[in-house]
């Protein structure tokens, strides 16, 4: 990463940031040194949108949280705070939040993926979805992503570095234990976070030598305000503070130690706890669900390495 001149504070994008991780994130980001630009679809507090996981019945009931709010408790915590409001299924929208931040501040050093596709369709079976949800969780979890990745790159290249974090999911790298409603989630939701789980190697591959960092991020089972009040019914509830995941992003953004990880997928719970970055917090505990990790890659590296003994 390029270095700061001194008291120069750090600039921080974050998706998602109306409340849940992102807005930790935003905050604690803040209080490390970081001004922030917060991005989300909810500007201010009792503003209603579809926020159902399935299509068999609508919610539009407000969420605690709002951009507003974010604001606040960033310049609560010492940071300047922007609000930069946009729809990541919206294209034209993400090119608007972009271009004010650069407008407001000329630089970003940190980008947080955080944001996904909010919705029907998360919950619901394949022959249940609509092609037009699975559309929208690929556009909101992939391709807007990408979208500000390749805004944000260049003015990256130019200042000389710049990190990414990239929120994934198990979703991503591993099947479903039951079908949705049974224990399991949307097809839309996994394959569009497995398709997000193979950016940070990209960027890495392409521009590491370029000061670039690049990281995948996953959360695990998070207490947010939208799991309580949408994924209960689905048997998903409780989980670590989203503090745990929000101090793990701000040591990947300030920490040289991190630039090993690079490229690489960071269990948030467990580096938390490993490091000791949450006083007073018990730490990760043993997963409940019947999940099945994709281990393709390990097994065909096993085979190679095998093959390559052989042949020596």
């Amino acid at each position: 990463m390029a270095d700061q001149a001194q008291g120069e504070r750090r600039v921080a994008f974050v998706t998602g940031a109306s409340r849940g991780i992102g807005k930790v994130c935003a905050v604690e980001l803040a209080a490390a040194g970081f001004d922030v630009a917060v991005s989300a679809r909810t500007q201010r507090e009792g503003e209603e949108r579809e926020h159902s996981s399935t299509v068999d019945f609508s919610d539009t009931s407000p969420l605690p949280g709002s951009l507003d709010a974010t604001v606040a408790a960033v310049e609560a915590a010492g940071g300047r705070a922007l609000a930069v409001p946009a729809d990541l299924t919206d294209p034209a929208s993400l090119d608007s939040a972009a271009e004010a931040l650069l407008a407001e501040w000329g630089r970003v050093d940190l980008v947080v993926h955080n944001g996904r596709y909010v919705g029907p369709g998360h919950m619901d079976r394949l022959l249940d979805t609509p092609l037009e949800l699975i559309e929208r969780h690929l556009r909101a979890n992939i391709l807007g992503p990408l979208q500000l990745t390749k805004t944000f790159l260049p003015v990256m290249l130019r200042g000389g570095g710049g990190t990414f974090v990239m929120m994934t999911s198990a979703s991503g790298y591993c099947d479903p234990p039951a079908a949705a409603g049974e224990g399991g989630w949307g097809m839309g939701y996994g394959i569009s976070k497995a398709g997000a789980h193979r950016i940070p190697g990209f960027l890495k591959a392409e521009h590491e030598r370029d000061g670039i960092r690049s990281f995948l991020v996953h959360p695990g089972l998070t207490t947010t305000e939208r799991i309580e009040a949408d994924m209960k019914e689905f048997g998903f509830e409780g989980g670590a503070p989203p503090e745990a995941t929000a101090r793990v992003v701000v040591w990947l953004a300030t920490s040289k130690e991190a630039d090993a990880y690079t490229g690489e997928n960071i269990e948030a719970q467990f580096l938390c706890h490993e490091r000791g970055l949450l006083p007073g917090w018990e730490g990760p505990r043993p997963n409940v669900h019947a999940l099945r990790y994709d281990e393709s890659g390990a097994r065909l590296a096993a085979l190679e390495k095998a093959l390559a003994g052989e042949s020596s």
